[in-house]
């Protein structure tokens, strides 16, 4: 019985397809989950879009900045939660008010993927899960319950690493670039935007070692939140049924 995915967005459509006709089974603990993976991967993609356009800065942590309405700013360049702000408002300002921060690639990675989240749960388990929220590096919250593999496909709505093996010394902030993909070849990296994969490569070989020959490239290591987990969270959480996709079996 193949999945009804009449009311899912075309980003949804798009993975669950890929996914459905690939070689590599995946499997799903649930319809639940499943439709859940894909929801959220939707909504990472458009939020990866929206803080391409909120005005966001570049910085290192040195140099970062955010909103002291909603945020602490740490002597690491972090930013945590004010005690008397919530974690879905913190979120929510830096899309609505970019300018007001800066941070560097991994950071603004993690925001998306919150963002993401606090798309597809309620508000209030958003809240409950990620309380005393901290925004630094790959520092993520543990409810997030992010896992990298190696060698496996990847997706719309993957978190993917560009290396740069012979970055200079002197700017050490261009060692690589964490990126979203979100389209076939357009990755969304921060502060590079939504640009091909060709273009963050040449970005980040201008800050070789004089004389280097040896180029940037994307790594087959693919990040990605808990799906499993979040999924209990879903405004239309129900009761788990097994089902299967890469070999057109399912179970309801």
């Amino acid at each position: 019985m193949p999945v009804d995915t009449a009311s899912w967005s075309p980003v949804a459509i798009k993975v669950y397809e890929q996914k459905k006709n690939s070689a590599v089974t995946y499997n799903y603990q649930s319809v639940r989950h499943l439709r859940f993976e894909m929801a959220l991967r939707a909504a990472i993609v458009a939020e990866a879009d929206a803080l391409s356009h909120s005005g966001l800065r570049f910085a290192t942590f040195k140099n970062a900045h955010c909103n002291e309405q909603f945020w602490n700013l740490t002597e690491i360049g972090g930013f945590r939660i004010r005690d008397d702000s919530a974690p879905a408002a913190g979120i929510r300002d830096i899309f609505n008010n970019g300018s007001k921060y800066a941070t560097e690639c991994a950071t603004a990675t993690t925001i998306v993927v919150y963002k993401g989240v606090l798309d597809s749960i309620p508000e209030s388990d958003f809240n409950r899960l990620f309380a005393d929220l901290f925004l630094y590096d790959w520092d993520v919250n543990d409810n997030l319950r992010l896992t990298t593999k190696s060698g496996t496909e990847s997706y719309l709505g993957d978190l993917l690493y560009f290396n740069n093996p012979d970055f200079s010394p002197d700017t050490p902030q261009w060692r690589g670039e964490n990126v979203i993909k979100i389209g076939d070849d357009l990755y969304y990296g921060h502060p590079f935007g939504v640009v091909p994969a060709a273009t963050i490569i040449a970005g980040l070989n201008r800050y070789r070692r004089p004389e280097s020959n040896q180029s940037a490239y994307l790594m087959e290591d693919v990040t990605q939140p808990g799906y499993l987990y979040l999924s209990q969270f879903a405004p239309d959480a129900r009761s788990i049924i097994r089902v299967r996709i890469g070999d057109q079996h399912f179970v309801y």
